[in-house]
């Protein structure tokens, strides 16, 4: 291993630890009772509740929508780990999206995980996830049944470079990293 390659060993050793106590405090933070949302999807009205199915732990991905190109490359890589993920917990992707729009674009990308649509609901609003203009920001939110009680476990953002997104590393190897794909791909 260089001494460039054992710096970067070492920095990512260092942000690891930083990233589990702001975890913990983040997962505080967020934490609380979950209220009885209901979604549409194409088959009909959804209640967070049904989301688990079987399942004691759910992940909620907070996506902008079709007209975000990295929500839509964070649901490319969620896409290839479903299989893992649904093996531990339940996994819904909520857009604003209306179920149609949702459905074709999911098609169309090969899309293998559920999509409700939060359209009309406060969910966004009321885990975090608007900006000061109202729009949907793009993050996850964990639930956990505890009886009969759904509860928010902790949630987190997304934003280019994040550790949500595989490819942002790779990209990082390229002369202009992620910034160069941000240029390509910007949106208001």
């Amino acid at each position: 291993m260089n001494r460039h390659s054992a710096r970067i060993v070492d920095l990512q050793r260092k942000v690891h630890a930083a990233r589990s106590e702001l975890r913990q405090a983040l997962a505080e933070e967020a934490s609380g009772e979950a209220k009885a949302y209901a979604f549409e999807t194409r088959d009909g009205a959804v209640t967070l509740a049904a989301l688990f199915g079987d399942k004691r732990d759910l992940f909620v991905i907070h996506n902008m929508g079709t007209h975000c190109p990295s929500c839509t490359m964070w649901a490319d890589g969620f896409s290839g780990l479903y299989p893992h993920i649904a093996d531990r917990a339940s996994f819904v992707v909520a857009s604003p999206d209306a179920p149609d729009v949702q459905a074709a674009f999911a098609a169309a990308r090969g899309w293998r995980f559920p999509m409700v649509s939060a359209q009309g609901t406060s969910f966004f609003a009321d885990m975090g996830f608007l900006n000061s203009a109202g729009r949907p920001m793009p993050g996850v939110s964990a639930f956990q049944k505890q009886g009969g009680t759904i509860m928010r476990v902790s949630a987190a953002g997304f934003d280019t470079g994040d550790d949500y997104c595989t490819v942002w590393r790779l990209f990082d190897l390229l002369p202009e990293g992620v910034d160069g794909w941000r240029a390509r791909h910007a949106y208001g």
